[in-house]
């Protein structure tokens, strides 16, 4: 296959949160857990381009990932990831190369994986000593070469605790002498040491033992970070601890019997002020290995967040200054130094949500903080995970000596459950279980042409099933709910949109300015953009319609230049809701709007042929036109308009499709035309249209078939559809579609399925010949395909398709004309 018949376009997840989800290499790539894929991001790349690659292997969540420490003159990166599924995953690509391949894989753990640490043994060739912890209540030891993982030591954690955090360092120079300090479910942190550790790994086992427990935290510790107070070997070994008592701890490691200055002076009048009515404790922890004698001392208490602390991370700069990177719950990242003259560490910069708006809902505001924190390989840039699983990236700039925010990778954190294109094909939406709908487009200002998430438009309180484009500035969503809801674009985000991906601004006058979500509301109300210096008030939280002052929508928010920041997304950026639709009795499972934006027609769970109906909504006066559409028994799980909207085709559960006619006097009004009670053996997932001029439509099922029904018409001109051909696919199909034009006189159909697997097809309608396309590897998915789409009016030379993924991803990608049609290019 030639390498020229797929190119990604965009690749969109959101992060796992966890401390211990991300890493952010040496050559500047940052890898993070989604779902059960590792993402590939690269911040510094200009244009950004979001998600580069994602990597597959694991079978549940990725909670911790760490790439192995490498020089310049190493010409591999290695990448451990460690998941839910009790596995470790070492994965190799070449030096900057984002083109990662499975090396090994370990199953040695008998629970979820917490945490890695990591560190690069001096020698000629590369080698790790690492540590992993598990929710088995034990830590291992393994040695890597090239890749390969070899168990040195299995420690169970006594007293028993999980293990959420762990930090490794060698105690002399000449990397024989290792301290692992270990921390997670208890409020100590365990001290271990291992001597003679060099032979150890030659002869293949070592023996890491607890010389100290270090207490005075009050809580879980989250995070554990080690470094050298200068680059002096000799010097002190400094470590952090984070905890979800809201406290920094810095603990001091030194070699000698004699303690260091600091920990002498325990009469020091300060020393109560730290916490209410409890001093710190400056007990000295002695230590002995390998005949040398060392000390553990409390060094400092850091105080400023007012929330739990999920990770506190060293930076040690070119020019021998340290920094502690600290991100919290309370919805801030803070860098702390210690000041020259008194040692004390003060937090230097902060950066986040300063103070939480009073009124800040959980759906717009970032509440629930921010989980883990990450610093560039050269400590001029940081970036942060947030409860949103988006993320946020400053870089500094020295000219004006202030952190400027970056353009941030995000994407949904739970099956993405509906897609759809605009019906020009502009811009991409998408809606999840994680409960909102984004919109996706091209930022093509200044010629950058990559894709980025432009919009958030539905914030909601139920989870989000499906979704529909009614033209171009109008959607239909359904949810977990007995309603749909109808949204239309403001203005601040229209001409957004015009500014940064030429997407055309129409009737922008009778557009709403901006839209909220009241304190207590689930329901987007447009409301009027304010003036940059314009008062806000407070927020009365008894007020039902009382809106929330952290999403006020002022002129400057959406005048940008770039693809929006998070918190402009999850606060500015989203579209009123200006119709509901009701009438169903349960939870709306399918909707499907007319090509021509008039007809909107949905479905909803249903157990009996009383709500098994398909109701009908017109988009003028939005009324239900009655009566509704009766053929299933059960829930309708698929409905689909063909291209000219002159029929309506529906699958269901009860195993059977259905098709509508439009009646030729009235345009709303659709009768039965034909059901097909044994369309499949088991239930029918999706359906498609294809885009031919006589009616043709594919149809989906759990009987591991897809199976083609084009149509006759009889002596009286009446359609009837029979079986063109199936398509048998080994196992169940979740998704179709076909692209909406015809390749080489032929239909190309998109099928994927239960495990992931897509395939693509090109059908002769005449002869009812199927002729498989060469598989694509980059279209293979690890879970279940949701849904495709074709995006409408693309290139002559190239097809666009878009994959929702219930691996919380949203993918696009532009297939060649030459492999469509089965040819070579």
């Amino acid at each position: 296959m030639s390498p020229n018949a797929i190119a990604t376009e965009y690749l969109s997840t959101g992060s796992n949160r966890q401390t211990a989800v991300a890493d952010w290499s040496q050559r500047g790539i940052v890898a993070f857990g989604a779902d059960s894929n590792v993402a590939i991001w690269e911040p510094a790349a200009e244009p950004p381009r979001g998600i580069t690659a994602l990597l597959s292997g694991h079978k549940d969540v990725v909670k911790a990932v760490a790439f192995l420490p490498s020089s310049e003159a190493d010409t591999h990166d290695y990448l451990i990831t460690g998941s839910d599924d009790k596995t470790l995953i070492v994965r190799r690509a070449q030096a900057g190369s984002h083109s990662f391949e499975t090396v090994t894989t370990v199953s040695d753990h008998q629970g979820p994986i917490n945490c890695i640490a990591p560190y690069s043994l001096p020698g000629t060739e590369p080698r790790w000593l690492i540590a992993t912890g598990s929710a088995d209540a034990t830590i291992k030891i393994w040695i890597s070469r090239d890749g390969q993982l070899t168990l040195l030591q299995s420690i169970k954690t006594m007293p028993k605790f999980f293990p959420l955090s762990l930090a490794i360092s060698p105690l002399d120079a000449e990397g024989n002498l290792f301290v692992l300090a270990a921390a997670g479910t208890r409020d100590s942190i365990q001290i271990l040491t291992a001597t003679d550790v060099r032979s150890g790994i030659e002869s293949g086992s070592v023996n890491f033992e607890v010389q100290a427990k270090l207490s005075g935290h009050e809580s879980w510790i989250r995070s554990l970070s080690f470094v050298r107070e200068t680059s002096a070997p000799e010097s002190d070994l400094l470590l952090a601890s984070a905890s979800q008592d809201k406290y920094i701890r810095i603990w001091r490691v030194h070699q000698g019997k004699e303690l260091p200055a600091l920990a002498t002076e325990s009469n020091d009048p300060l020393s109560g002020a730290y916490l209410p009515g409890k001093s710190p404790s400056n007990k000295a922890h002695m230590l002995k290995a390998a005949g040398l004698d060392y000390s553990i001392t409390f060094d400092a208490l850091l105080l400023g967040h007012e929330d739990w602390i999920y990770s506190a991370k060293w930076h040690a700069h070119a020019d021998g200054k340290l920094q502690l990177l600290s991100t919290s719950a309370d919805n801030s990242l803070a860098i702390w130094e210690a000041d020259p003259g008194s040692g004390i560490w003060v937090s230097m910069v902060r950066l986040g949500e300063i103070s939480r708006e009073k009124g800040a809902t959980t759906a717009t505001g970032s509440t629930g903080g921010f989980w883990t924190g990450l610093w560039s390989p050269d400590g001029q840039s940081v970036a942060c995970l947030g409860r949103t699983g988006s993320w946020r990236r400053w870089q500094w700039q020295p000219d004006s000596d202030l952190w400027k925010a970056c353009v941030p990778v995000t994407g949904h954190t739970k099956a993405v459950t509906g897609i759809a294109w605009s019906g020009n094909g502009d811009y991409l939406l998408s809606t999840s279980l994680d409960q909102t709908t984004r919109l996706h487009t091209k930022w093509t200002a200044n010629g950058h042409n990559t894709w980025h998430e432009m919009s958030r438009p539905q914030i909601h309180g139920y989870d989000l099933n499906c979704i529909d484009a009614l033209g171009a500035s109008q959607f239909v969503s359904g949810a977990d709910e007995k309603l749909m809801r109808v949204f239309s674009e403001p203005k601040a985000v229209a001409s957004m949109l015009h500014r940064l991906g030429g997407i055309g601004e129409e009737n922008v006058e009778h557009m709403p300015d901006a839209a909220n979500i009241p304190v207590l509301g689930l329901s987007n109300k447009a409301i009027d953009m304010v003036e940059d210096d314009e008062e806000i008030a407070a927020v009365d939280d008894r007020d039902r319609e009382a809106i929330d002052p952290a999403s006020i929508v002022k002129r400057s928010y959406l005048d940008i230049d770039h693809p929006p920041h998070e918190e402009t997304l999850s606060r500015h950026t989203l579209w009123p809701e200006t119709e509901k639709l009701y009438g169903h009795g349960y939870e709306i499972s399918c909707l499907a709007a007319s090509h021509d934006g008039k007809i909107v027609a949905s479905a909803c769970k249903a157990s009996s042929i009383n709500h098994a109906v398909i109701r009908l909504f017109e988009t003028d006066k939005w009324t239900e036109v009655r009566p509704p559409l009766t053929a299933h028994t059960l829930t309708a799980t698929r409905i689909r308009f063909s291209l000219d909207d002159k029929y309506i085709l529906s699958v269901g559960r009860d195993r059977q499709w259905a098709v509508f006619g439009r009646s030729p006097d009235d345009p709303l009004q659709y009768a039965l035309l034909q059901a097909n009670p044994k369309g499949h053996t088991r239930m029918i997932l999706d359906a498609a249209w294809a885009p031919n001029e006589k009616p043709l439509f594919a149809t989906a099922g759990r009987d591991k078939q897809v199976r083609l029904w084009h149509s006759q018409a009889d002596e009286a001109g009446k359609l009837s559809f029979a079986q063109l051909a199936s398509i048998p696919t080994g196992e169940p199909v979740t998704a179709v579609d076909f692209l909406p034009r015809v390749v080489g006189g032929k239909c190309v159909l998109a099928v994927g399925t239960e495990s992931g697997q897509l395939s693509l097809h090109n059908i002769d309608e005449a002869s009812g010949e199927v002729v498989n396309l060469p598989r694509l590897e980059e279209l293979q998915i690890p879970k279940t395909v949701l849904q495709l789409s074709w995006r409408p009016g693309t290139d002559a030379d190239k097809a666009e398709l878009a994959i929702a993924g219930d691996d919380s991803s949203l993918r696009l990608f532009s297939l060649s004309e030459a492999y469509l049609r089965g040819s070579s290019p």
